[in-house]
């Protein structure tokens, strides 16, 4: 199978070649024909897995196939919990729907409401959006969802754990019934309050589970250093020494840690950004610009900020912290060895990150061997 195989238009598959689209990846095979068939979908599958695409892409087919009036009521809705993937996904939207006339407009809180309501104005098929700056538009009168078709929420579960869901459930409200519309709902893992809302919100969805651990161990080589907490940073100099990373994230649990590391990266010669929620989005954006351009190559990001970082060419990963959640430490990993590449993770383990060792090793369902640097 590829592309071909699903009777995209000529605009779509066209694109496609363009962006050197041509294998697909496990939940495009499985999810792309049943959101053709206009199921509801329940996915199963981390960031890196090629998920954008597999629902982008039928949604921009049954959309051009519909050939839908423009107006300032999205006949697609996706939403993400943070705002560099709403803004990442809507780039994937555009790109895919290049050659076709959809109007793709992202709706994400830190930039000005004046030139998202503009756009909305100007007529709109699909919207991406973070939850509290879709509301906003809503409540200004600059959008209406009672033509949404499509429904996407993605990564359900991380929309739980910021604490958006009432907000989504306001949003699900003014959307039409769901007997009405098709609703896509992407989640890493499947507890129980997202099962509640999988029932609630859609009605017998195709089911797609992608393992999480084709991500951790097949392209990305962990090494896990057992440190003193006194002497991380000093690890860390020799690793970047030793190592010398073309690109580079650095991922620590809070946003003080990130800003003193990233102050002392630049002070010592190296060329390093901050990303966390307390840089301004506008600053984000260009940040994000930069690193993916290669003027800068050290990225030190909290978990928040970093999941929305999708940037092809990260040869290494360092957790300078672990992450208390195990699910976060497959997403960081999960920044290098992408698009078939190999990749580094190195993890600088002192005695308090040796706590959330047990239960990262029950979730990879492996050992991990930690070594003296």
């Amino acid at each position: 199978m590829n592309f071909k195989s699903f009777s995209f238009s000529p605009e779509l598959i066209q694109a496609l070649d363009e962006l050197n689209y041509h294998t697909l990846t496990p939940i495009q095979r499985s999810a792309i024909p049943a959101v053709r068939k206009g199921k509801d979908v329940l996915a199963s599958a981390q960031t890196g897995t090629g998920k954008t695409a597999a629902f982008a892409l039928p949604i921009i087919q049954k959309l051009t196939e519909s050939e839908l009036s423009t107006s300032n009521a999205p006949h697609a809705l996706v939403l993400a919990p943070t705002r560099e993937l709403a803004e990442q996904i809507a780039n994937n939207f555009k790109a895919y729907a290049k050659h076709t006339a959809l109007k793709v407009v992202s709706l994400f809180g830190g930039v000005n409401t004046a030139g998202q309501a503009n756009a909305l104005k100007d007529g709109v098929d699909v919207v991406v959006a973070t939850p509290g700056r879709l509301l906003d538009h809503i409540r200004l009168g600059n959008l209406s969802l009672a033509s949404v078709k499509h429904l996407v929420l993605d990564e359900a579960d991380r929309m739980l754990d910021m604490g958006f869901i009432p907000d989504v459930k306001r949003i699900v409200r003014a959307t039409p019934t769901k007997d009405i519309r098709q609703t896509l709902l992407y989640s890493a893992t499947f507890n129980f309050d997202v099962r509640i809302l999988i029932d609630q919100w859609t009605t017998n969805p195709h089911k797609v589970v992608i393992e999480p651990e084709q991500i951790t161990t097949d392209r990305v080589d962990q090494k896990l250093y057992l440190v003193a907490e006194t002497d991380k940073y000093s690890i860390l100099e020799r690793v970047l020494a030793e190592e010398k990373p073309e690109r580079l994230i650095i991922f620590a649990n809070r946003r003080d840690l990130t800003r003193n590391l990233c102050d002392k990266l630049n002070k010592n010669g190296h060329s390093a950004a901050l990303l966390s929620g307390e840089v301004s989005q506008e600053k984000r954006i260009r940040t994000l610009e930069r690193f993916r351009e290669g003027r800068v190559n050290i990225m030190v990001a909290t978990d928040v900020a970093g999941r929305g970082i999708h940037v092809d060419g990260v040869s290494h990963v360092i957790n300078y912290t672990l992450p208390e959640d195990p699910e976060d430490y497959v997403h960081r990993i999960g920044r290098t060895g992408r698009a078939g590449a190999k990749g580094v993770s190195v993890s600088l383990v002192s005695e308090d990150d040796a706590f959330c060792l047990p239960d990262l090793e029950k979730y990879l369902g492996t050992k991990l061997e930690l070594t003296q640097p």
